[in-house]
This record gives structure tokens, sequence and C-alpha cells, in this order.
């Protein structure tokens, strides 16, 4: 590998093929297709001249939704060879929260596969600043009409922003976070540094690109260890084996809900035939794994648990444990290249084993939130990134996350704000209230839960409700269970009793 330091990301790949022209980067396992850092290179060329003779230049937003795919991982670095803002939307969103994503971040362009197109269409007449959208289910079939250009590069330094990817928020509106060049290839260096990835490792994507998870953890870190990442459409319980035989995978990303999924479909082990030697580790974020899951599956399939830490202000990962005999179970782990530390309420640094908000600074941690200076000043006060968990570091250095200062819920590794789902509750027309939790779940880690307050006279059901949400919200953040209550716990100040709340369940 070359010890060039690049400062953007087509610095980085250009280096890459220059040092692995013929290794094979990219595989795709939906349809089998694979790119070596040559033709991964002329593919990405191709998309972005496709991008520049539409007009997008330099600081655009280009918002993608697309399923897993080879595609995917094209079209990010296609804007990022242009200096453009790749914009990742979740493609379990309904189109008023897609509207939203694209409304906010002024994107001009959108590449989209045509399974998400009718959900385009429908609000693109809504859309002000969005120009062209481009059909990219296959990039060759897409760029047929557009001559490909020598050079699509830009000067891009390394506090350009390179990709906009909204988080939910306190107000119940998604912010825009802003991720540099420098940030990405920063956790890459950081990740790959700290698990030992080198030009051997073959890294699974199994978590959705829409996610930081897999743009940083088995792509970004992969590229930048000269090694290879496997694209998978999405997890599959019944197939994952078998994936991790057939492309000799070192390493996947994950979440504790599909290690719980594969010890049920895997009771007595990885199935006979397969080869899975090479498998290092499972790397493992978003929610703290349950302590008999780890225990349970690394005794089940030899595989290592490497539980890390981080959000996508931090471009994903702060810590990881390290993948060997040091490793804590129950801990998140050792800063993997960013400063860290637990604060009171005052921002002093509170003593070893004292419960605080962890706080973040270095040079992974975003540059700001889109056009909301002040959500970015409060995030960054007193010079620090504040993320809102409640942990602790033990006399050793390593962090617990023990609770979310915010109401934030976490299902399945997916994060959902209980206003954003609050909001929606009160637009139905026989609710006076309502509340959401989070409620523990034995496969999600959480489970949405809603109260709420019927006015006088209706007669609503709580399927009725659900109903109601399920056609304003992706299915994820859709309450499973709603209670109708008489009224609402609430403290003197006004403040929600989640515990009282909570208790309700229980009974």
């Amino acid at each position: 590998m070359s010890l060039n330091s690049p400062t953007n990301i087509p610095q980085l790949l250009a280096d890459r093929v220059r040092n692995f022209p013929e290794k094979q980067f990219l595989f795709a396992e939906a349809n089998g297709r694979t790119f070596t850092y040559q033709q991964f290179a002329e593919a990405v060329n191709r998309a972005a001249s496709l991008l520049r003779q539409l007009g997008i230049k330099k600081g655009d937003v280009v918002t993608l939704l697309m399923p897993n795919s080879a595609e995917y991982v094209i079209a990010y670095f296609a804007c990022w060879m242009l200096g453009a803002l790749a914009g990742p939307v979740n493609s379990l969103l309904k189109s008023q929260e897609i509207a939203y994503v694209l409304q906010n971040s002024e994107a001009k362009a959108i590449l989209v596969n045509s399974q998400f197109l009718p959900q385009i269409e429908a609000i693109h007449s809504d859309l002000q600043t969005l120009k062209h959208v481009i059909v990219f289910d296959d990039e060759i079939t897409a760029n047929r009409d557009y001559e490909a250009t020598a050079d699509n590069t830009t000067d891009i330094v390394a506090d350009d922003e390179a990709i906009i990817i909204y988080t939910s928020g306190t107000t119940g509106k998604p912010k825009g976070c802003l991720l540099t060049h420098g940030n990405l290839i920063a956790n890459a260096r950081q990740i790959s540094t700290w698990l030992g990835f080198t030009e051997r490792d073959r890294l699974l994507t199994i978590m959705p690109l829409f996610h930081m998870n897999a743009v940083s953890v088995t792509t970004m870190s992969a590229l930048y260890a000269g090694g290879s990442t496997v694209v998978s459409p999405k997890f599959s319980a019944s197939r994952f084996w078998q994936v991790i035989s057939d492309y000799q995978i070192t390493s996947f990303g994950s979440v504790a809900t599909m290690l719980s999924m594969l010890l049920s479909s895997y009771p007595d082990g990885v199935p006979a035939g397969l080869t899975t030697d090479q498998l290092r580790f499972a790397m493992c974020g978003s929610a703290p794994v349950p302590a008999e899951v780890l225990r349970r599956f690394e005794e089940t399939f030899n595989c290592l648990v490497v539980e890390g830490y981080g959000l996508s202000e931090s471009t994903c990962r702060s810590t990881f444990n390290p993948p060997d005999t040091r490793r804590r179970p129950g801990s998140c782990g050792l800063p993997v290249g960013n400063e860290m530390k637990v604060v009171d309420d005052n921002a002093l640094e509170v003593p070893d084993g004292t419960p605080g908000e962890i706080v973040l600074r270095g040079e992974n941690i975003l540059k700001a939130y889109y056009k909301d200076p002040e959500a970015t000043a409060r995030a960054f006060r007193h010079g620090w990134f504040h993320t809102g968990d409640i942990g602790y570091r033990d006399a050793d250095g390593y962090y617990y996350i023990v609770d979310r200062k915010s109401d934030m819920i976490i299902r399945g590794g997916e994060n959902i704000y209980p206003r954003e789902i609050d909001e929606i509750l009160y637009q139905h027309p026989d609710i006076a209230a309502a509340a959401t939790i989070g409620m523990p779940d034995d496969l999600y880690g959480e489970e949405v839960a809603a109260f709420v307050v019927l006015k006088e006279g209706a007669q609503t059901e709580a399927e009725e409700v659900i109903s109601f949400c399920r056609g304003r919200l992706a299915d994820y953040k859709c309450p499973k269970i709603v209670r109708i209550v008489k009224e609402i716990p609430k403290g003197p100040t006004g403040k929600l009793l989640k515990r009282e709340l909570a208790q309700h369940f229980r009974k």
C-alpha cells in the first residue's frame, strides 16, 4: 500500500488503483458481478460523467435512493469525484418523509432504483430544486447516452463536504449531518488500523448503505486497507453462512438483532460443508449486544463479536473493542483515534466509573448540521461534540453505554425519535394527546409503543391508530402497540414520566 496520505476520496481511490489495479475490490452478491479496482474506477468515472453532463457540480447534493448494490457504491464515489454531496435516503421511508429530505437538502438530482420510482414521481412536482431523476438500476444502461470524459476530478480539500445524511431530530424533523472527505478518510483509517484490516481482508456489507455503518465500516475501510467488499442486497439469515463461505468473508458489520436471528436459524452452528475458517470476527454496533446473545453467538459459531460505538455525527465508529483477548463483553471498547470523555451537566469531566454524557472530539466528527447553526452550536458547546448518550469509563479506559440523554428509541439498529411519531399521532382527528416510548424487546432491542388520549366522544380503536401511522411513517417507526388511556402521566413541569408509562405496559 502507498504511504501517501490522501486528502480526498478520489485521491484515495486513485492511489489504490495504482497499487492494486487488477485486484478485485467490489463484489455484488445479488448478481455475481465483480469489479477490480481499475474497473470500479472506470465505472465511477462513467457515472461522474453522466452527472457532470447534467450540470451537477461541486457543492450540489445528489440524493441516492437504491437497494444495496454495486450501483449504490458507484453512485457514492461518482458524487465524490465531482465534489458533489451524496445524500443517501432511507429506503424504508414513506413519500412525505422522503420529500422532506429532498426539500431540506435542496437536492439537484436523484439516482434512484426503479422500484422506488413511483414514490419519487408522487412528490416530484413539489420539489422545486430537483432537476433530474435518473434511474440507476444498472450503471452501464444509465450511462449509455453519456460520453465518459477522461477526467472528472475537481479540486477538493479535506474540509469539503462529501455526504449529507439525515439523522432523526429531537424536534421531530431530521437534521442534515454534513460529513467531509477528511471525516470519511479519517474514520476509515481509524477503523482499519484498529481492527488490523489489510489487503487480504474481504468485508461483507449487509447493513443498508443508507447508513454510515455500511459506508464507513465495510466500504471505506475496505478501500483504505486495499481490501475487498461484498455487497449483499439485505441481511438474510437463511443465506448468511452460504455467503460467508462462498466469498470467504473475513468480517462483517451487524447489529444485535442479526446475531439473534442467526442463533435462532442455526442453533447447531454453521451448516456442514461450508468454509468459515477465514472469518475473524463480527463487528456490532448501534445498540449494546445482550451478554447472553454475545456468549451464545461466539460459542455456537466460533466467531468473536467485536462491539463498538458511534453515530452518524462521528462518521460512524468512535470506539471498538480490541479484536483479541482484551475485548470486554458489555463494553463498547476504547477510542479508535478520536478524543472521548464523560462529563456532567456543567461540561466538567467526571471520575472513572461515574455516569455522565459522552462527548467527542477529533477528525472524524461532523463539520456541521446543514443550515442549522443553532443545532450545530448546541452540539459543539464547550468545544466538544455532545452525543446525548449516557455512559461511563472504567479505570482501564474502556467505555460503557448505559442510557440515552434523549428519548431516542433504537429498534433493530434504526434510530427513532418519539417526537416524530407523536406529531403524526396528533394529526389523527380523534386523538387529543399522545406520547411514544421505547419498550424492551428480545429480538429488536426496543419496540415502539404509544399512549393516546382520545377526544371526548371518540371511539377509535388501537388498530385504527396503528393503521393511520402506517400510511404516514416508515414501517419501522410505526407503533407496534397502542394503549388508549384516560390521561398521560406528567411531572409538575409537564415532563413526560416515561417510567410510569412503561409500568402501564407491564400491568
